[in-house]
């Protein structure tokens, strides 16, 4: 009798965890995607003049000034 009441105990309060990070995992994630499409961030000069910008286009710009770089430096005439 003590065996069952002890499995029972122990699954309810299994139970009562998951719930518990699946609601964290839930809020975790939605917050993440809310804060990445909010445009909060003011964006380059020379593209946008005024107007802010999400953290993936800030990457994205980031990475495109980057590559535009090496691509500038890779064809120089000169060694």
């Amino acid at each position: 009798m003590n065996i069952l009441r002890a499995l029972t105990s122990r699954r309810s309060r299994r139970g009562q965890s998951m719930v518990e990070y699946s609601m964290l995992t839930y809020v975790l994630a939605v917050g993440l995607m809310m804060a990445t499409t909010v445009k909060m961030i003011p964006g380059p000069q020379e593209r946008f003049v005024g107007n802010k910008i999400n953290i993936i286009d800030a990457f994205l710009y980031a990475a495109q000034s980057y590559l535009e770089s090496v691509a500038y430096v890779l064809n120089q005439p000169f060694p």
